[in-house]
């Protein structure tokens, strides 16, 4: 399966509304069978922590895999890093790693086109990653679905969620905010939100989180002084780790709690028995923890 990304994100989107709006669109079943192949001219403007938050969350897509052909882009980002290969070595793998793309005439099973310069900061709604929307949206009626099937299953995760048809998304105030993952706990994902909750404070009635994604990013981000940005602001700057993606380690949302998160799965219980997930980007989690509510990030940048 290929997935064409073309034109420019605008300001205030990232990779996690880029693969939010594709599950959205071709839903959680929309690859199986498939691994998907991201393409397009859209990917030279995403960095390479941007295309593993979108080749993360194929699997959330039902795809096998998801890649996406090395660049420059790629390469620059090896280069260096612990276990890279260094001298002549690295000269021969770089030509290996030019030859790793799809042929000119390859036939994929399936296609989808989407232009990434149309998109809107996304957040979910329901209990499935495909139920996600532009923040600037309402929450959809389980009347207009397309089938009984899929209006059962919103009216479900309606009463879950403690919503009702109608509802506008900045209306949602949140208890908690967590910012962390394999999907979104990387140095540029930690950039992002701290620009957004620097000279700001957390909404007291929110408990915010960051937790690296890795020792290392861990490393980085307190060498870059981002811990600093994050615990003036109220953030908690945690222990690098999966901590409250899945709930581990009894890191979790109490039931009936609201929480804004970068994860990659909002299912009935993932954050504690009872818990209610809204995904998002880094940046959009920093807006809802500073805001007390779910909130357009582009507001608080001005653009």
């Amino acid at each position: 399966m290929r997935i064409e990304l073309d034109g420019r994100l605008p300001p205030g989107v990232s990779a996690k509304d880029v693969i939010l709006a594709i599950i959205a669109r071709i839903g959680a079943a929309g690859a199986s069978g498939h691994v998907i192949e991201y393409a397009g001219s859209a990917l030279t403007g995403i960095s390479m922590e941007g295309r593993l938050t979108i080749c993360n969350m194929s699997i959330e897509a039902g795809g096998r895999a998801g890649m996406i052909a090395p660049d420059d882009t790629t390469y620059a980002y090896l280069a260096g890093r612990p276990y890279a290969p260094e001298g002549l070595a690295w000269d021969q793998e770089l030509a290996r790693w030019r030859t790793l793309v799809s042929d000119p005439q390859a036939r994929f099973d399936k296609t989808v086109s989407i232009d990434v310069s149309s998109l809107a900061p996304m957040v979910t709604w329901g209990n499935s990653p495909e139920d996600a929307l532009p923040i600037t949206e309402r929450v959809p009626d389980p009347a207009l679905a397309r089938c009984a099937e899929r209006r059962d299953a919103m009216s479900r995760a309606m009463s879950y969620m403690g919503l009702t048809p109608g509802m506008t998304l900045t209306d949602l105030r949140i208890d908690r905010a967590f910012i962390g993952s394999c999907t979104n706990g990387r140095i540029e994902d930690l950039e992002s939100a701290a620009a957004v909750v620097r000279g700001r404070k957390v909404a007291p009635s929110v408990e915010a989180w960051v937790v690296p994604g890795s020792g290392l990013v861990k490393q980085e981000a307190e060498a870059r002084g981002l811990h600093r940005v994050f615990e003036e602001a109220g953030f908690q700057w945690r222990h690098a780790g999966c901590s409250m993606c899945l709930g581990t380690n009894g890191d979790l949302v109490a039931s009936g709690q609201r929480c804004a998160s970068t994860t990659n799965r909002n299912f009935v219980g993932r954050q504690g028995p009872g818990s209610r997930t809204h995904l998002m980007s880094p940046a959009m989690v920093a807006a809802a923890a500073v805001s007390g509510r779910l909130t357009d990030v582009r507001q608080l940048l001005g653009v």
